[in-house]
């Protein structure tokens, strides 16, 4: 744990159906840190789930940092247990497949206030454990495209879109034409419809490392109370 380069926090499916028809989509184990086999679909899927499969089937708690010097990654792991103590695991009705600005997701249905509220907790506790952004960082977040309150979160937490700017969602897919939108999606929906959880629940905060390959490997399950 202690060579990874970047730590995060997110959301990952228990082993099972849903966890292995998501490795088997994008290409990517981060529970195991093995390639899988994607199906053949008569499409590139390689080439359509390149951009997250480095990332690992993940819904976003706390984006990805460095730790800040000192701070070591039982520090981390030991705050997010104590963490976890007070925070009520959060429930909803399930998963709906949206397309999100040109990528193909999976985005909760019902109501996501409790599930704000707790990334939002998340973000604020473990900040003082980060490192902070170097000027390279900041300048690949593009702050002259940020709102000014994304560029105040960019300052605070090191990510533009955290707190009030929050919008959880599962990734399958990278910038897609609209062409391959149209083809993908069916095929999409088809591959996820039998493991979709119902409800959809999240039960545990999954601590993440980036290798130095860029591949991010799921290193800890913490669960919620």
């Amino acid at each position: 744990m202690e060579k990874m380069k970047r730590y995060a926090v997110y959301y990952a499916p228990d082993a099972g159906p849903f966890a292995q028809a998501a490795a088997a989509w994008l290409g990517w184990d981060p529970a195991t840190g093995r390639a899988v086999s994607q199906p053949e679909l008569g499409l590139d899927l390689a080439a359509m789930t390149a951009d997250p499969r480095k990332y690992g089937f993940h819904g976003t708690i706390k984006p990805p940092f460095r730790l800040a010097q000192g701070v070591s990654v039982d520090d981390l792991l030991s705050a997010m247990a104590q963490m976890a103590q007070t925070l009520p695991a959060v429930t909803m009705p399930g998963l709906q497949m949206l397309d999100l600005e040109g990528f193909l997701a999976l985005v909760p249905q019902g109501d996501q206030t409790a599930l704000g509220q707790l990334a939002a907790q998340v973000v604020a506790d473990l900040d003082p454990l980060r490192a902070p952004l170097t000027e390279a960082e900041i300048a690949r977040r593009r702050p002259d495209r940020l709102t000014p309150r994304q560029r105040d979160l960019l300052d605070l937490y090191g990510y533009p879109y955290v707190m009030e700017e929050f919008r959880f969602h599962l990734t399958l897919s990278g910038h897609l034409s609209s062409e391959d939108h149209a083809a993908l999606l069916p095929l999409a929906k088809a591959h996820f419809a039998p493991h979709l959880p119902q409800p959809f629940c999240v039960s545990a905060l999954c601590l993440f490392g980036e290798a130095e390959d860029g591949r991010f490997h799921l290193l800890h399950r913490t669960n919620l109370a």
